[in-house]
């Protein structure tokens, strides 16, 4: 056994695909123009500061200043925000699950604006299944800013060395090694099950469970 006790799970591209192309393709017809408007007017260095924090009805306000050519489009990206994420992950949410059932404690660490995070709870009632939930936005810091890692780990109670963390970005990943926890990089449900499995997890699922 490997001691492991208590699982962190990312949200975004981990339990729900979240993706700004998902909403823009709708918009914008012209493929080229799609990939310039989701680099350049609102890429994801621009976004995090929303998960950081900042209103978007501020921020929204200054990019339109300096596009107002795409004034509306850029609007859209708070208005119709609930369609930048996809459906559930759906082997990833089972995994969830399975863990809740057999008792294993799971939290959530994610980057996510404080503004749009109820709408998201209200959303995914597998979001009922954490124990407890740290939002960047709400902490004013985001991953992989170690400060708060170790104030995940503080408000979960839990020990870093005995807790999985799963993300689907590395940088994310290395940050939570470097704080104790024990990383693991996010790629399918199905390799998330045999790592999980390998710290010594209980999950009674078949890898055909986790391909839906």
């Amino acid at each position: 056994m490997s001691g492991i006790s208590a699982v962190i799970f990312d949200i975004g591209n981990v339990l729900v695909r979240w993706d700004p192309r998902i909403l823009y393709q709708e918009l914008i017809a012209d493929p080229e123009e799609l990939d310039w408007f989701l680099d350049t007017v609102v890429p994801l260095s621009w976004h995090t500061e929303h998960d950081r924090g900042r209103s978007f009805a501020e921020s929204i306000a200054k990019r339109q200043r300096a596009f107002p050519e795409y004034a509306d489009l850029i609007a859209q990206f708070f208005l119709r925000w609930e369609e930048t994420i996809g459906p559930p992950i759906a082997g990833s949410v089972a995994i969830l699950e399975a863990l809740d059932d057999a008792g294993v404690p799971v939290f959530a660490l994610t980057n996510y604006s404080q503004e749009t995070f109820p709408a998201f709870q209200k959303r995914f009632s597998f979001s009922k299944r954490f124990r407890n939930v740290v939002v960047s936005g709400a902490e004013k810091m985001v991953k992989p800013d170690p400060r708060i890692y170790d104030l995940a780990i503080d408000r979960f109670g839990i020990v870093p060395e005995q807790t999985a963390f799963i993300d689907d970005r590395l940088d994310n990943v290395e940050a939570a090694i470097e704080q104790g926890l024990h990383g693991i990089l996010f790629e399918n449900p199905v390799k998330l099950a045999q790592d999980l499995r390998s710290l010594g997890l209980p999950l009674a699922l078949q890898d055909s469970q986790l391909r839906v």
